[in-house]
C-alpha cells in the first residue's frame, strides 16, 4: 500500500464508462464535474463505440507483447496486434487526447481504470477457446503483461497531463466468482475449480505495484468484496456499490478503514431511475452516515475517509443522466462533510 494521499483530497469521483461516443463531449463532463477541488476526474471509457471500446478490449489494447482479437464468444488472445487490437489503441489514443485539452493546467488528482487480472483472466480466451482462467501458468504471463501495460498506459497519462497526481483503478467485477469457482466454462456446463486466495492475492499485488508509488484502488459491483485480500494485496482504496453491503461485511469495512484503507461507496444508480428523479444530496448519503454510527467510528473522518461515487460505470445511462448523476455525488459529498453525523 502506497503512502499517496491523494484519496483525501477526492469527495467524490465516477467509475470510468460514459454513454454515447464523443470522446470530447465526454472528457468535458467529467472534467467539468470534478474540477477545481469538487472531485477526481478520471479517463472516460466509450463502449458505445464496440469492440476495443469496452472494458476488456481496452484493456487488451494495454497489454504488453499480448494481443487480442474479436470472436463472437468475446476477445481471444492473437499472435499480432490485428484490427481489433488496432482499434482499441485508437480509441484509447482518442480518449487521451481529449482528456489532455480539458486538463491544460490541471493540477491535481486524475484518475484511470483497467480491468484487472483476474476479470481479464476469466474474460480473455486462449488460442484453444478457453478463457486463461484455466491455465495457471497463463495467468501469469497475463498478468505480467498487464503490469507491463499499465506501466507505460500511467508514463503516457503523465506526460500528457503533469500536472496530475494520478490513481489507479483497477476493475474487478468477477474477483468473488473467480474465488468461489463460479466462472463458467466455454462449453457452460462447468465451472472454472476456483483459484487459491493466496495466487489471487499475489497476483494482485503484482499488478497494483507496477503503478509505483501511484495511489490504487479496486474496484466491484459484485456482492462478497474480499476486503482484507485486498488490503493484503496493497490498495489503497476499495471501491464498492453500497446497497450489495451486508452486515456480515461491516466488520470487515470497519477494519479496512481504521487500517487506512479509502472507501469509495456507490450510492446511486448506474442507469436513469424509473422514477426519472434522484433523491436529495443527502439522502443519498444517509446509509454511508448510517454505517459509520453502526462502527463506531468518528464521525470527523469520514470526509477523510470515504469518496462518493455512482454504484458502476454510466455507460447504460443517458447522457443527460450521466451528466446529473456526477454532479449529484459531488452535492451528496458536500452534504457529508457539512453534516457527518
Amino acid at each position: 500500500m502506497s503512502e499517496n494521499t491523494v484519496f483525501r483530497k477526492c469527495p467524490a469521483t465516477g467509475i470510468g464508462s460514459m454513454p454515447g461516443g464523443d470522446a470530447r463531449e465526454a472528457a468535458k463532463t467529467v472534467t467539468g464535474s470534478f474540477g477545481d477541488g469538487e472531485g477526481m476526474p478520471y479517463l472516460a471509457e466509450l463502449p458505445a463505440r464496440g469492440p476495443g471500446a469496452d472494458m476488456i478490449g481496452r484493456t487488451v489494447g494495454l497489454l504488453a507483447e499480448l494481443y487480442g482479437h474479436v470472436e463472437p464468444s468475446g476477445w481471444r488472445v492473437s499472435d499480432r496486434p490485428g484490427r481489433d487490437t488496432r482499434r482499441a489503441r485508437s480509441w484509447l489514443g482518442e480518449d487521451l487526447d481529449a482528456l489532455e485539452e480539458f486538463t491544460q493546467g490541471y493540477e491535481g488528482p486524475l484518475k484511470v481504470q483497467a480491468v484487472g487480472p483476474w476479470t481479464l483472466a476469466a474474460a480473455l480466451e486462449r488460442r484453444g477457446g478457453e478463457a486463461f482462467l484455466g491455465d495457471p501458468g497463463a495467468c501469469r504471463d497475463l498478468a505480467d503483461s498487464l503490469a507491463e501495460g499499465l506501466r507505460g498506459h500511467l508514463a503516457e497519462v503523465r506526460r500528457r497531463v503533469p500536472g496530475a497526481r494520478l490513481a489507479l483503478q483497477l476493475d474487478e467485477p468477477s474477483l468473488t466468482a473467480v474465488l468461489r469457482g463460479r466462472v463458467r466454462t466455454a462449453s457452460g456446463y462447468r465451472t472454472h475449480r476456483a483459484v487459491d486466495r493466496q495466487i489471487v492475492e499475489a497476483t494482485l499485488r503484482e499488478v497494483l505495484g507496477a503503478a509505483g508509488d501511484t495511489a490504487t484502488l479496486v474496484h466491484t459491483c459484485a456482492p462478497e468484496v474480499p476486503f482484507a485480500l485486498l488490503r493484503r494485496a496493497g490498495a489503497d482504496g476499495i471501491s464498492l456499490d453500497l446497497s450489495l453491503l451486508t452486515e456480515r461485511e461491516e466488520e470487515a469495512i470497519g477494519e479496512a478503514v481504521e487500517s487506512g484503507t479509502h472507501m469509495f461507496f456507490g450510492v446511486l444508480p448506474g442507469t436513469d431511475p424509473a422514477s426519472g428523479r434522484l433523491s436529495d444530496p443527502g439522502g443519498s448519503v444517509m446509509g454511508v452516515r448510517t454505517l459509520w454510527r453502526r462502527l463506531g467510528l468518528n464521525p470527523g473522518t469520514l470526509t477523510e475517509s470515504v469518496t462518493i461515487t455512482p454504484a458502476c460505470g454510466l455507460a447504460g445511462a443517458s447522457p443527460a443522466y450521466a451528466r446529473a448523476a456526477l454532479a449529484h455525488c459531488g452535492r451528496a459529498a458536500r452534504s457529508l462533510a457539512d453534516n457527518p453525523e
